[in-house]
């Protein structure tokens, strides 16, 4: 299997600027992975490791190196989709990352601390449906949890099943503990791929709002009436919203449908186009109400 997908597996390497401590720009070399999606030369890899790039290769297996546009990214779920002109190119198969189970085995591809060449791990699937708020990164949802080697450099590459069929992104590691890493489902992956290639980027519904993810530490130390939500931190301004949501509000549902958390709050407003209304019910001045909300974009 692995030498079946191997050329489907790229190293994508960046060239980017940085001011050093006497204010002078400097230019560093960045190092990720990721694979082949489309034949036509689409690559899928994580927005963090092409973020800032001035300059893009992507190295194939047999050695050739392209030059990569950059599609589109969605910083939301931390992918964005390179192109390459390039013929004789094999394409990975995408999975069906709700049908893994704990303990299933997964092979991790992806050129680790410099190395260009791809290096094979093999792990299990550890856990599913994790969360992983890392600095400089979203806070990613329903991720894969695995024990298969992931290190600086892996990130972007593909995390297959044993029938050489792609199930996630290997995107972070847990820093402070051993065989802990993490990556994006496939089936998340999948809709985001679509909406980059044809059109460079992903149109969301959205309320209006920065907001934050309500946990029971948070609700103690804001002292807010409960544990699990979403609480508003700012209103963006869009049409409509500063007349319906206010700093402070504490959402717990929407259309009926409980949120938890940020990703619950995403996933409600999934199914909903710009222009749509729904009802939202959230905590105000310690009063639960149900307001008609404009959905923007």
């Amino acid at each position: 299997m692995v030498t079946r997908v191997l050329p489907a597996v790229v190293s994508v390497t960046i060239r980017y600027v940085e001011v050093d401590e006497a204010d002078q720009p400097v230019q560093r070399r960045g190092i990720g992975s990721g694979f082949i999606v489309d034949r036509r030369g689409y690559v899928l890899t994580n927005n963090h490791v092409i973020d800032g790039a001035e300059e893009i290769r992507v190295r194939l297996t047999d050695e050739r190196s392209f030059p990569a546009a950059v599609v589109g990214v969605d910083r939301a779920t931390d992918l964005a989709v390179l192109k390459i002109e390039a013929d004789n190119l094999l394409a990975l198969p995408l999975g069906d990352s709700s049908r893994l189970a704990i303990a299933e085995p997964v092979v991790a591809i992806g050129s680790p601390l410099w190395i260009e060449a791809p290096t094979v791990t093999v792990g299990i699937v550890s856990g599913l449906g994790r969360t992983l708020e890392e600095p400089g990164l979203p806070s990613l949802h329903n991720l894969i949890q695995t024990d298969a080697a992931i290190n600086p450099g892996n990130s972007g590459g593909p995390l297959l099943n044993l029938a050489g069929q792609v199930v996630g992104i290997n995107t972070a590691v847990a820093p402070t503990a051993h065989g802990i890493g993490f990556a994006i489902g496939i089936d998340t992956a999948r809709p985001i791929i679509r909406a980059l290639i044809a059109s460079g980027r992903v149109v969301r519904p959205d309320l209006g709002v920065t907001a934050v993810s309500v946990t029971p530490l948070v609700a103690s130390m804001e002292e807010l009436p409960v544990e699990r939500g979403v609480l508003v931190r700012a209103v963006k301004g869009n049409a409509g919203h500063d007349i319906v949501l206010r700093g402070g509000d504490l959402i717990t549902a929407v259309d009926g449908r409980r949120v938890r958390d940020v990703h619950d709050l995403h996933e409600a407003l999934s199914g909903r186009r710009a222009g749509d209304t729904v009802r939202v019910t959230l905590w105000r001045e310690r009063r639960l109400v149900t307001l008609a909300v404009p959905l923007g974009s």
